[in-house]
């Protein structure tokens, strides 16, 4: 059975640690493209503008390939990759997890960092809300106006959203549905007289689970 779920987050969870006057704040964020996660870093860091390191990781996509972490200063490895290593092991993605921390003026070392960025990113996303989601795809299907009521008949009884359609001397329908039932939509499309498929690379997108 092809993978077809995801979990992430659907609302911003914070959390504090402190540690030897050490202040760290953890956001976790709901994201889907490299594009927020800039917006975000953006507005975080103007907020938290006189604290000493803003730091960062995040996962992107259902495959989960798209990732960074950040030190923003920090000793390489002691705060990006921890907090990486927490998404990864709440088994997220399309989410961002920022750490904000002011300096208490003692040092932690770098075994002391690495607890701490790992502790404050563990609580702020078990804090948050967890949701799964499922991977769909998309096809859209050229046939001709008088064989509607089939395709029509197929939409109905398997369920797709409909995306777009329009009726001219040929209807266009553009459908998306959850990535394991495609095979069976798609076959059935097929079957119907005339039909073609214009678009044979489909994009994948990702929609709320019913």
């Amino acid at each position: 059975m092809q993978e077809d779920t995801y979990k992430t987050i659907d609302a911003i969870s914070e959390s504090i640690y402190t540690e030897k006057r050490s202040k760290f704040i953890a956001i976790a964020i709901p994201v889907r493209t490299v594009e927020e996660v800039k917006e975000h870093l953006e507005v975080y860091q103007k907020k938290y503008y006189d604290a000493r390191h803003v730091c960062y990781a995040y996962m992107l996509g259902a495959e989960r390939k798209v990732f960074r972490a950040n030190d923003n200063g920090e000793p390489s490895g002691t705060a990006g990759r921890p907090i990486l290593g927490q998404i990864n092991s709440h088994e997220l993605t399309d989410v961002l997890v920022i750490v904000v921390r002011y300096f208490g003026g003692i040092k932690l070392g770098t075994s002391g960092l690495i607890v701490a960025y790992k502790t404050v990113a563990a609580q702020a996303l078990d804090e948050a809300s967890v949701i799964e989601k499922t991977v769909d795809e998309d096809v859209s299907v050229i046939f001709e106006y008088p064989f509607m009521n089939d395709v029509m008949r197929i939409v109905k009884e398997e369920g797709p959203e409909i995306l777009e359609q329009s009726y001219d001397m040929d209807c266009l329908m553009r459908l998306r549905i959850r990535k394991s039932l495609m095979p069976k939509l798609r076959s059935r499309l097929e079957k119907v007289e005339t039909a073609h498929f214009p678009d044979e690379v489909e994009e994948e997108a990702f929609s709320e689970e019913e």
